[in-house]
C-alpha cells in the first residue's frame, strides 16, 4: 500500500471539521475570541485592557485599540530582551522577520509556542488536507516534497531565540519524521545567501522523487530554473516525472503562471493558493475551479475588517499629524485616530468591498493591522481574495488603483501580446516638465513585447475596464496621462533587493507605491 493512501486516512476527520466553516462560522470565531481573551488575561496587556472582566465581542473592541506594529514595538523589544508575560503568556522565543515590506527598517512579529502550532503548522496540515480530499489518487507522500526556506540567527544571543525568516523558523522546529520526506536538507534549507543555496537546492533535488512543491513563486522558479540548467531537460517532468503540485504563496501568482505552465506541461500538476504570513496562517484555496480562498476560522486567529474608504481617512489625518505643529497633539491623543476607524467583525463584512484586515491572534497580537487588503467573494462559507496590501497601492490622483486591478491588467496585456512579466514596481509621476501626471511602471519581462507600446495601450485599457475610479481619472487624459513602460534590465529587482540583504527567502517587490521612493532607486540601477 502507498504511504499517501494510509497518510489520507489521517487526515479525513479534518475534513468532517471543515464543514463548520460554512456552517457556524461566526460560533468559531467567538469561541477563537474566548479563548485568546481567556489565556491572555493575565498578561501585561491582559490586565491593562480589562481581558478579565470581558464578555462580549463589544467589550473587547471598547477596551482595545487597533494597533499597528509601531503601536507594539516597544513590547515586543521587551520580549526580545526575554520580559515574559508581555502581550502572551510566558516567554516568547521566536520572532519571524516580517518581509511584508522592502524598508530597510525591519519588523519582528512574535511566534509563541500556541503560535507556531495552531496557526502555522495547522495551515499547512489544512493544505494538504484539502488537497488530498480534492485528489483522491494523488501519491504526494510516496515522493519528496521541495520546500523553501529562509534563514535564521540568533536573537540578542538570549540562548533558544531565534530571529529570522518565519520559514525559517517552522524548518527549525518541524517534526524530525517530516525530513525524510522533504528535501533539501535542513543544513542547505537554512543557508542565509540565496545564491548559493539555490545551487546547492537543485544540486540536492534532482536526483530526488519530487512530487511535491512549496514555496514562493518568484523564488521557486529561479530554483527551478537551475535544476533545468543542470539537469539539460526541457520540461520538470522530465526530471521528476511524478510532481503533482505546488503550495504556493506570499505574492500573487498571476505574473508567475504561464512561465511555469511552459516549465512543466504535465496535464496532472495543479497549484494550490495559500495565504501564509509572518503573522498567521489565513486562507486556503480549497476548491481548485475557484482561484479564491477560505478564511480559515478555527485556528488561534480572531478576524476584524475595516472597509478601505475608513482606513484612508486615518492615514489622511496621519500625515497631516506628522506637521511639528499638530505631531505633539495628535500623539497625546490616539484614540482620536482610532475612533475614525470603522472596524466590523466577519459578520458584518459585505462581498465586493476592499478591507484591510486585522487580527488578534496567540502570537500576542491584538487588533493587529497586518497590512493586507482582502475583498469576499463569498460569505458562505467566507471566502476571499488578496486584494493588496494597505500600502500598496497609487491613489495620487483619486484612481485608487489596488494591486489586484494591476494583476488583471498585466495578465490581459500579456494575453494579448505573447509577453511574460516577471517583476514590475509602479508609481506616479506627479508633474513632469510639460505638467503632466502619470504613472509610471518599470517592468523586468521573461519574454518582453514585440511592441512595448501596444502593451501599454492594453494594460491602460484594462485598468479601465476593472477600476472606474482609474477610468474617470484618464479621461480625455485631463486628470491622468497614458501610463509609461519602462523595461528593466534583466536581473535589475534581484540586484535591488540584494543591494537590501533581502534576496530570496520570502522577500518581495512592492508593487504600487504612492511615494517614488522604491521606482527613483530602482530607475537609478537600471540605467548602471
Amino acid at each position: 500500500m502507498s504511504l499517501t493512501r494510509i497518510v489520507r486516512r489521517f487526515f479525513a476527520p479534518r475534513w468532517q471539521e471543515l464543514e463548520r466553516h460554512e456552517k457556524e462560522a461566526e460560533a468559531l470565531q467567538h469561541e477563537v475570541l474566548s479563548r485568546l481573551v481567556n489565556r491572555a488575561k493575565d498578561t501585561e496587556w491582559g490586565r491593562y485592557h480589562h481581558f478579565g472582566s470581558m464578555k462580549t465581542y463589544e467589550d473587547f473592541v471598547r477596551c482595545n485599540p487597533v494597533s499597528s506594529y509601531e503601536e507594539l514595538k516597544e513590547q515586543i523589544d521587551r520580549m526580545r530582551h526575554g520580559e515574559a508575560d508581555v502581550l502572551w503568556p510566558g516567554r516568547v522565543n521566536w520572532y519571524a522577520k516580517s518581509s511584508g515590506t522592502t524598508n530597510d527598517k525591519s519588523k519582528f512579529i512574535p511566534v509563541s509556542k500556541e503560535g507556531l502550532k495552531r496557526l502555522h503548522y495547522k495551515g499547512g496540515s489544512d493544505v494538504v488536507a484539502m488537497y488530498l480530499r480534492n485528489n483522491p489518487k494523488s501519491k504526494m507522500f510516496d515522493g519528496r516534497g521541495l520546500i523553501l526556506g529562509g534563514s535564521h540567527q540568533p536573537n540578542y544571543n538570549l540562548p533558544g531565540s531565534l530571529v529570522g525568516d518565519l520559514s525559517a523558523i517552522l524548518i527549525e522546529n518541524i517534526n524530525p519524521l517530516v525530513n525524510l520526506i522533504r528535501v533539501p536538507s535542513k543544513e542547505t534549507a537554512l543557508l542565509s545567501d540565496f545564491e548559493v543555496k539555490r545551487d546547492r537546492i537543485a544540486r540536492e533535488a534532482m536526483t530526488k522523487n519530487v512530487t511535491n512543491l512549496s514555496g514562493v513563486p518568484s523564488w521557486m522558479l529561479s530554483v527551478l530554473n537551475r535544476v533545468m540548467e543542470l539537469s539539460g531537460k526541457t520540461h520538470l517532468e522530465e526530471v521528476w516525472p511524478n510532481l503533482e503540485v505546488f503550495f504556493h504563496g506570499g505574492v500573487a501568482f498571476t505574473p508567475y503562471r504561464e512561465q511555469y505552465e511552459q516549465l512543466i506541461t504535465s496535464p496532472k500538476m495543479h497549484y494550490m493558493e495559500t495565504y501564509n504570513a509572518s503573522e498567521g496562517f489565513f486562507g486556503i484555496q480549497d476548491d481548485p475551479k475557484d482561484k479564491s480562498m477560505l478564511l480559515m476560522l478555527d485556528y488561534d486567529c480572531f478576524y476584524e475588517f475595516i472597509p478601505l474608504d475608513s482606513l484612508e481617512v486615518r492615514t489622511e489625518s496621519a500625515a497631516f499629524a506628522t506637521a511639528p505643529e499638530t505631531r505633539a497633539a495628535a500623539n497625546s491623543q490616539p484614540s482620536t485616530l482610532n475612533a475614525q476607524l470603522e472596524t466590523v467583525p466577519l459578520w458584518g463584512v459585505e462581498k465586493g468591498k476592499n478591507y484591510a484586515m486585522v487580527i488578534s491572534t496567540s502570537c500576542g497580537l491584538w487588533r493587529y493591522m497586518i497590512g493586507d487588503t482582502v475583498q469576499f467573494t463569498s460569505t458562505n462559507p467566507y471566502k476571499f481574495i488578496i486584494s493588496g496590501r494597505t500600502k500598496s497601492f497609487i491613489n495620487a490622483f483619486g484612481e485608487e488603483l489596488i494591486v489586484d486591478n494591476a494583476e488583471q491588467g498585466l495578465a490581459y496585456a500579456c494575453q494579448q501580446t505573447g509577453a511574460q512579466v516577471l517583476e514590475y514596481t509602479a508609481a506616479p509621476v506627479f508633474m513632469d516638465a510639460r505638467a503632466k501626471c502619470r504613472h509610471q511602471w518599470l517592468i523586468e519581462f521573461a519574454t518582453p513585447p514585440d511592441d512595448l507600446q501596444l502593451f501599454a495601450r492594453l494594460l491602460d485599457a484594462r485598468l479601465q475596464e476593472v477600476n472606474s475610479d482609474y477610468e474617470a481619472k484618464r479621461y480625455k487624459d485631463i486628470t491622468l496621462q497614458h501610463l509609461e513602460i519602462i523595461a528593466a534590465r534583466p536581473g535589475l529587482f534581484n540586484d535591488w533587493l540584494k543591494s537590501k540583504g533581502k534576496l530570496g527567502g520570502q522577500h518581495k517587490v512592492p508593487r504600487l507605491c504612492n511615494s517614488r521612493e522604491h521606482i527613483e532607486e530602482l530607475l537609478a540601477m537600471n540605467e548602471r
